[in-house]
């Protein structure tokens, strides 16, 4: 990937001549994009509406800065060779978390806040709309599960634990309509949207928005990622409300995770008996790594603080050392928690200091275009006190393709309260491994329509299918292809009742 000055050396190589310092040359080329594109914001601002001229110009600053620090990043941000081995302390084993007396509890609760980062649409599966909205287990969506778990909650405690959806202006008015039928519950839900930043063109390095009305063209726009919440959530003024009345963390998740649900014990350790003396700031929850996250960010020990490192951060001889299982052995699950008091501090102060990931895509017309965004995990550094717990697996269950879907509709889970819990039939805690074709069964709808119903996987290991299958609604059929082994089943084949084993290539004749 070519760095900005890369990009805008090439815009002047016709000129032969290079001034002698070449670093002063660098500075006075970035110096120019970006006057370059605060004209051309300034320009845009003139078509806004007078009521939102000022929002807006907020909202262009913020771009404005995030550019700036895109054209001074030389590099990689981290050298490999710093980076220290983690201290003892710096990952808490979850198994070894307390639980709070029952009494705790609804003083614990009262000084939480539930965000769910709620940006996504489900066009990757097919769907329309908000991605909170797909049903994934008994006809519930992602944000009826969600809302049942901190109904239940509020309920047994007899609390008052918000629901907080950080919107993008590609999910905020379907989401504001989908929430009326939540009326009755006893969950207040409040939302606010992250920034609507300008795609810039990556030849010329300027907005290809020609109006800051998004609607007149969407595919200008884009949400800046999730490490966006952060100023946001502070200029939206809930971060002031909860504050003031005496909240003092929230819990952050995605809201396709089914496995990120309020765990009393971690909240116990924040602000119940077993807090510590020095308040923590930030808490990722992190999970043992396999060699299906060897590609997800990691914690490491760096200038003497923990931090997130992800893959875009590696150099490439350092790939495989990253995914090593044995050197590095956490996994981010961005479940967060952060100190409500300390967001303002940086937020007031600017200390956020996040790694920018350059996001290059090509948009329909052919136009070619980068987005930079940001991560909510890479602000861990800018916290005091900060620390990973290492959590169980089920706190990571995220629905990003159908095949997870498959998983979670499955009788693999029991829905207790909007909560997914494995089945005790399972024998042993691992999720198998399930790969559906994408050809066949990417989309949602195709997915459910090649399964009469999700069969019985309590213990199932591996299941790949690809091709043309569809899976009828009685019967049993085993397929055992032990390591090493492979079995093809012909086209047309049709499978009732059969066990089949062995290493072979069941042919047409």
């Amino acid at each position: 990937m070519s760095r900005p000055i890369d990009i805008l050396l090439k815009r002047v190589r016709g000129h032969q001549r290079v001034p002698s310092d070449s670093k002063e040359f660098l500075e006075v080329t970035k110096r120019d994009a970006l006057r370059l594109l605060e004209n051309d914001l300034d320009h845009l601002l003139l078509s806004a509406l007078p009521e939102k001229r000022a929002s807006l110009q907020q909202e262009m600053a913020r771009f404005v800065d995030l550019f700036g620090r895109f054209l001074q990043e030389e590099g990689p941000s981290i050298d490999w060779d710093k980076i220290q081995k983690l201290p003892e302390n710096a990952v808490m084993d979850y198994s070894k978390l307390k639980s709070p007396s029952n009494d705790k509890v609804q003083m614990m609760l009262d000084k939480l806040v539930v965000v769910k980062l709620n940006g996504g649409l489900g066009t990757s599966m097919g769907c329309h709309g908000p991605k909170s909205v797909i049903p994934v287990r008994s006809d519930l969506t992602f944000l009826d599960l969600t809302v049942q778990q901190i109904e239940h909650l509020n309920k047994t405690y007899n609390a008052n634990v918000p629901l907080v959806l950080m919107n993008s202006f590609n999910t905020d008015e379907d989401t504001e309509k989908i929430i009326r039928k939540y009326k009755g519950f006893r969950v207040q839900i409040y939302t606010f949207n992250q920034s609507c930043f300008p795609r810039i063109c990556r030849e010329s390095f300027l907005p290809i928005a020609k109006d800051c009305n998004v609607e007149k063209d969407i595919e200008a726009w884009y949400p800046p990622g999730h490490g966006d919440f952060y100023d946001t959530f502070r200029n939206s003024d809930l971060l002031k409300q909860f504050i003031d009345e005496g909240r003092e963390y929230c819990f952050l998740s995605n809201i396709d995770n089914l496995g990120a649900t309020v765990d009393l014990n971690i909240l116990n350790k924040l602000v119940g008996e077993e807090c510590l003396d020095k308040p923590v700031e930030f808490v990722m929850e992190v999970t043992d790594k396999t060699r299906a996250d060897v590609k997800g960010g990691t914690l490491i020990q760096y200038e003497n603080k923990l931090r997130l490192l992800e893959i875009a951060q590696v150099p490439k001889e350092r790939v495989d050392e990253f995914k090593s299982v044995k050197t590095f052995k956490f996994f981010n699950t961005n479940n967060i928690w952060a100190k409500l008091d300390a967001i303002d501090r940086v937020c007031r102060h600017h200390t956020l200091n996040m790694e920018i990931i350059v996001n290059n895509k090509t948009l329909e017309n052919g136009l070619r275009v980068v987005q930079l965004e940001t991560a909510v995990g890479a602000a861990m550094k800018c916290f005091d006190g900060s620390i990973g717990i290492n959590v169980p697996r089920s706190r990571f269950l995220p629905v990003k393709k159908t095949s997870d879907l498959f998983l979670v509709m499955s009788n693999l889970y029991n829905l207790k309260n909007g909560s997914l819990v494995m089945s005790p039939q399972r024998m042993f805690p691992t999720t198998p491994l399930v790969k559906l074709g994408e050809n066949h069964f990417g989309k949602v709808k195709e997915f459910l329509g090649r399964f009469a119903n999700i069969p019985d996987i309590i213990e199932l290991d591996h299941l790949t299918v690809s091709g043309d299958v569809t899976f009828g609604r009685g019967g049993t059929v085993i397929i055992i292809a032990n390591h090493g082994d492979r079995i093809d089943i012909p086209a047309g084949a049709i499978l009732e009742n059969k066990i089949v084993s062995g290493n072979m290539r069941i042919l047409d004749h």
